[in-house]
């Protein structure tokens, strides 16, 4: 009873907070003349990624470094296909920023770097993997921030806004009063759930892969729900990719520099699929530059149908 009544809060704190954190990370964009799609690739993404890198590299210190990369692969998988085909289904999302095409091979990449890792490995993904992981990581957010430093250079000039623009010191504490809803309503939601799966005798793969999975990912679909309703399709695929990207490089990574990252062989199943997954989504959106309700409806379902064949 009392768990039902914290996920319900967590929820609430969760829809409230990606409200005001989209809100704030649009102004922040605008204030720095920055492409919206790149602070949702690197601070939103960060932030909305900050529950997987809570729970992962908290399992991996504790030993329980299968949950580490259950919730890892699960989140992604939940937020390449649920996510993005919710959206869709919201309102058909064209596919335009040559950012987030860019990032979207990176996260092709850095699954198939995950998924060699394991299959090297067999039963665990060495430290080395963890620091190689990490290694590619600071590569990659470098290369965003000098992307960033360009867009700023090529729109020196203010962009026009019919409203009363907030001072910034005022957008900023809006971002982090909705970063903070965030989290601890991703925390308090995971902790509820959790202890419902708990209760119930599920496994830990199974755990991971759903409940876990979910409850870390739910500030990634709130955040571009919400995005995606306010017309700003860019931010919320951008905020998808660029978790996913969070997710693998830099979360396993630091779990896996402090300990070996054991690896349940179903996992290897779940990675070839999210892989898959990824390649495809990609050249569907080269092919058809946008993805319409209809299209959103089947990748969800498909999502629901492999996810029914893991728990079962």
């Amino acid at each position: 009873m009392l768990a039902g009544f914290l996920l319900l809060i967590g929820f609430t704190m969760l829809i409230k907070g990606a409200d005001v954190f989209v809100n704030a990370s649009i102004g922040i964009a605008k204030k720095l003349n920055v492409s919206p799609a790149i602070i949702a690739l690197t601070i939103v993404a960060m932030g909305t990624s900050a529950p997987e890198g809570v729970i992962s590299i908290t399992a991996s210190a504790q030993g329980v470094s299968a949950l580490a990369i259950g919730n890892v692969v699960g989140s992604n998988l939940f937020n390449l296909m649920f996510v993005i085909g919710l959206c869709a289904m919201i309102r058909a999302m064209p596919f335009k920023a040559k950012e987030i095409s860019k990032d979207f091979w990176m996260s092709i990449i850095a699954t198939a770097m995950l998924l060699a890792l394991m299959l090297i490995g067999r039963t665990y993904i060495p430290r080395w993997g963890g620091g190689l992981l990490l290694l590619c990581f600071l590569i990659y957010i470098v290369t965003l921030i000098r992307k960033a430093k360009k867009d700023q250079e090529a729109n020196e000039a203010p962009p026009e806004e019919a409203d009363k623009p907030r001072p910034f010191p005022l957008i900023i504490t809006f971002a982090l009063l909705g970063f903070a809803l965030i989290i601890f309503g991703g925390q308090l939601t995971v902790d509820s759930a959790t202890k419902i799966a708990v209760s119930l005798g599920v496994t830990e793969r199974i755990i991971g892969m759903t409940i876990v999975a979910v409850g870390t990912s739910l500030p990634e679909m709130v955040t571009s729900l919400v995005a995606c309703k306010k017309g700003e399709n860019e931010f919320a695929i951008g905020n998808i990719v660029g978790s996913n990207i969070f997710n693998i490089m830099l979360v396993l990574g630091i779990a896996g520099l402090i300990t070996p990252l054991e690896i349940d062989s179903a996992y290897i199943y779940d990675a070839t699929f999210l892989l898959i997954g990824s390649t495809a989504a990609l050249i569907f959106f080269y092919t058809n530059k946008r993805l319409a309700r209809r299209e959103g409806l089947i990748i969800v379902l498909i999502y629901l149908i492999y996810m029914y064949l893991v728990v079962r």
